[in-house]
């Protein structure tokens, strides 16, 4: 009896070449890992969370098919967002047609735009801002010392924010990761709003710096996950570019290299959505081999990479995954 969902039966059927084909063989491969007991980390770039993803990421989060995520600030405080400011935000279809004076119209009504789609800044920046601070200088006081999604996990399960939940809280894969406590790294954070906004308090004098973990300790952290782990390998599955995948991967060739470990696996699976191009020079245009010569992938490893749109694709791979 074939238990294939309409969806995986469509892509079975009818993606059979180039990218098409590509999306299927890293969806099989991906089922394929943690068949065998693998884990699998999954990176947020760009926009996901304003794009929704959450809708069907967090059904991936549900149903065990992401163990750790690497993703930008930007997606960590925008999925949360997107719980409590759903209906204020608002879409432009017409984006690429706009002019500078639009633009400035959509600044002055506090809209700030992300492709095609504006995120309110009083409904869901400075909304947030207040309870996330609270639990920042809560800590502050105390002495207490979390990585960034640690407050945004504190914040989600204080209840705070529920009464202004404006869509499904099950579409809110934060959430998701929140009650599952599922581990994750969030490097850069400092060029998030949130940010943005606690730099601004730490200059003001009304928090330290250093209550907020930074980056080298999201990299030890990552690094003792890893070796914990790493029984039945590990996937990479990168969904854009940047650092929310260049950050995690490099743990690798850190633990061996660096750190001498001579019991650490490469990545057992590697795949990323990218529209980057090779020939630019940039780390997230390079094809998978390249990492070889970094010591992040070995010869062995099932490599991936599906040019497109990630908007597209990723919901298409988590939706054959789950047999939808």
């Amino acid at each position: 009896m074939n238990t294939q969902g309409t969806i995986s039966r469509f892509m079975e059927k009818y993606f059979l070449h180039f990218n098409a084909a590509t999306i299927v063989d890293a969806a099989k491969a991906y089922s394929l890992q943690l068949g065998k007991g693998s884990k699998m980390m999954v990176t947020l770039a760009g926009a996901m969370s304003t794009a929704e993803l959450g809708k069907i990421f967090a059904e991936a989060i549900r149903r065990d098919k992401v163990h750790i995520i690497s993703c930008t600030g930007a997606n960590l405080e925008e999925d949360i967002m997107n719980l409590v400011a759903h209906n204020s935000y608002e879409r432009i279809p017409n984006y690429r047609d706009l002019t500078p004076e639009q633009e400035w119209q959509l600044l002055e009504r506090g809209l700030n735009r992300v492709t095609d789609t504006c995120i309110p800044e009083e409904e869901a920046f400075r909304r947030l801002q207040k309870h996330v601070f609270r639990i920042w200088k809560e800590a502050d006081q105390k002495g207490e010392r979390l990585f960034p999604h640690e407050f945004m996990y504190r914040l989600l399960l204080s209840g705070e924010l529920e009464k202004y939940y404006e869509i499904d809280v099950r579409d809110s894969w934060m959430w998701e990761a929140a009650k599952a406590n599922l581990p994750m790294v969030v490097p850069g954070w400092e060029d998030s709003t949130m940010g943005n906004i606690f730099t601004s308090y730490v200059m003001k004098g009304e928090l330290k710096a250093s209550t907020v973990k930074s980056g080298i300790e999201y990299m030890h952290y990552l690094a003792d996950w890893y070796i914990a782990n790493s029984k039945n390998g590990i996937g990479f599955f990168q969904i854009g570019g940047g650092i929310a995948g260049d950050f995690p991967i490099c743990v690798v060739p850190m633990l061996y290299q660096d750190l001498e470990r001579t019991d650490v696996p490469f990545w057992s699976y590697f795949c990323q959505i990218s529209d980057s191009t090779t020939s630019f020079g940039s780390y997230s245009g390079a094809v998978p081999n390249e990492k070889i010569t970094w010591g992040k992938l070995g010869v062995e490893t099932p490599k991936f990479v599906i040019e497109s749109d990630a908007t597209i694709v990723a919901p298409l791979v988590f939706a054959y995954l789950l047999n939808m």
